[in-house]
């Protein structure tokens, strides 16, 4: 049973940084591609970042600049360092993972339960 759990959210003024670690345990996603989404109070989910099997990032606009996704496959974990932030990045964020390798699609079918990034003013 594959299993995604989020940590290192929390409170930080406007500017400061957060770094989102996600470790997966139940099956090894080394092969597989790896993402962040987040929601905000009365939104939608949207996506934020992801990572495919080989090292290739994509990011959507907003956060270009500002945060980086990596991968660590021997631990089977993805990070999202995030700087720079503002109060406009206040949600919950989630990892999750791909069936596949690529990221021709940005549908993803594993979800971890999320970690909630505050940004004050």
């Amino acid at each position: 049973q594959a299993q995604l759990i989020e940590s290192g959210g929390g409170l930080v003024q406007a500017g400061g940084s957060l770094r989102l670690s996600c470790a997966a345990s139940g099956h090894t996603f080394t092969n597989q591609a790896m993402g962040w989404f987040r929601q905000a109070p009365g939104k939608g989910r949207e996506f934020v970042a992801a990572i495919n099997s080989g090292g290739v990032t994509r990011y959507t606009d907003s956060v270009k600049g500002r945060f980086t996704i990596s991968r660590d496959n021997a631990k089977n974990t993805v990070a999202l360092q995030m700087n720079g932030l503002k109060p406009e990045d206040t949600a919950i964020y989630y990892c999750a993972a791909r069936k596949y390798a690529t990221l021709g699609s940005l549908t993803f079918d594993y979800w971890g339960q999320g970690t909630q990034v505050t940004v004050s003013s």
